[in-house]
C-alpha cells in the first residue's frame, strides 16, 4: 500500500525567502496559460481575431482574479467561520486553499474588465481561455496532493493498488482524490476541450461546454474526495464541492442552447463581428 510522504510544504529557500510547493504549482499554471495560449492563437479560426499581446494581457488580469477569486472563494464557500475568527489567515495564499469555483468568478470579473478596455465581449473571450484553463487546474491540484491536502475518502477495498495512508490524517487507506481530480477534472477535460475547440464553434458554445463537463466531472470525482461539508436539498446528501458544481451544469446547458440556437462564430474585437455563414 502506497503512503503519502507529506514533503515539507516548502520546496527550496533562497535566503529568508521560501518558495512553496503550492506557489510553484501556480506559476506552472500561469507558464501553460502562456505556453498552450499561443498554441491556440494559432488555430485557423483564431489566429485572425487573437495576437500574443492578448495573452499576456490577460493573464495578468486572470492571475488577480484567479488569486483573489480563489481565495475569497475559499473564505466564503467553505470555511468562513475559521477565516473571520484568524483574519490574517486570509491572506496567507501560501498554505494552500483556494476555491476553484471563486478562481472562476475571479477569472470572469477580471476578463470583463479586460475585455471592456480590449473592446471585447466576455464570452468571446471566455471561449477563448475556457480549453487552456483545465491544464492549469491540473497544477493547483498537483500542488493540494504535494501539500497533503484534500484526503480521500476510505476506500471500502484496501487492496486497491492505489489506495494510499495520508500519515498527516490517520492510518487508514484513502483514495488519492487530488490525483483523481487532477486526471479527470483538469488533463481528461483538457483533451476533450481542446478537440472540441480545434473547429469554429458558435459563440458561447466552448465556454458552455467547458462549464458542463466540469461540473459533471467535479461532481463524479467529489465522491471519492472528504467532503468540507454537506448539505441535504431535497432528501439528496451533497458536498459543498457538489453544490458548486450544480449551478455550473445548469449554466452550461443553457449557454450551450442559446449558442445553438443563434450561431455566431466570432473571436474577435468588437467591431469585426459579423454573423456566420455556417
Amino acid at each position: 500500500m502506497m503512503i503519502h510522504l507529506s514533503p515539507d510544504p516548502i520546496a527550496f529557500s533562497l535566503g529568508t525567502l521560501h518558495v512553496h510547493w503550492y506557489g510553484l504549482m501556480y506559476m506552472l499554471a500561469f507558464i501553460q496559460f502562456i505556453w498552450v495560449g499561443r498554441i491556440r492563437i494559432r488555430q485557423l479560426h483564431i489566429a485572425a481575431a487573437w495576437k500574443k499581446e492578448n495573452i499576456d494581457d490577460m493573464l495578468f488580469y486572470g492571475v488577480l482574479g484567479v488569486v483573489i477569486g480563489g481565495r475569497l472563494g475559499q473564505v466564503f464557500f467553505y470555511d468562513p467561520v475559521y477565516y473571520f475568527s484568524y483574519p490574517a489567515e486570509i491572506i496567507a495564499v501560501w498554505k494552500g486553499g483556494m476555491s476553484f469555483h471563486g478562481g472562476l468568478i475571479g477569472v470572469m470579473i477580471a476578463m470583463a474588465w479586460w475585455g471592456r478596455k480590449s473592446d471585447r465581449k466576455l464570452m468571446d473571450i471566455m471561449d477563448f481561455i475556457a480549453p487552456i484553463v483545465p491544464l492549469g487546474y491540473a497544477a493547483g491540484r498537483l500542488g493540494n496532493f504535494i501539500n497533503g491536502e484534500l484526503p480521500g475518502r476510505v476506500v471500502s477495498d484496501p487492496s486497491l493498488p492505489w489506495a494510499m495512508i495520508w500519515s498527516n490524517v490517520d492510518n487508514l487507506p484513502r483514495h488519492p482524490s487530488p490525483i483523481y481530480q487532477m486526471l479527470v477534472d483538469g488533463i481528461l477535460l483538457f483533451i476533450i476541450l481542446w478537440f472540441f475547440s480545434r473547429k469554429p464553434r458558435p459563440r458561447m458554445a466552448v465556454a458552455g461546454m467547458f462549464s458542463l463537463l466540469y461540473g459533471c466531472a467535479r461532481f463524479f470525482t467529489e465522491y471519492f474526495r472528504v467532503p468540507d461539508y454537506n448539505i441535504t436539498f431535497s432528501g439528496i446528501m451533497l458536498s459543498a464541492g457538489q453544490m458548486l458544481s450544480v449551478p455550473m451544469i445548469v449554466l452550461g446547458i443553457i449557454l450551450l442552447i442559446i449558442a445553438y440556437r443563434k450561431p455566431l462564430i466570432y473571436s474577435g474585437p468588437a467591431e469585426a463581428a459579423k454573423p456566420s455563414t455556417h
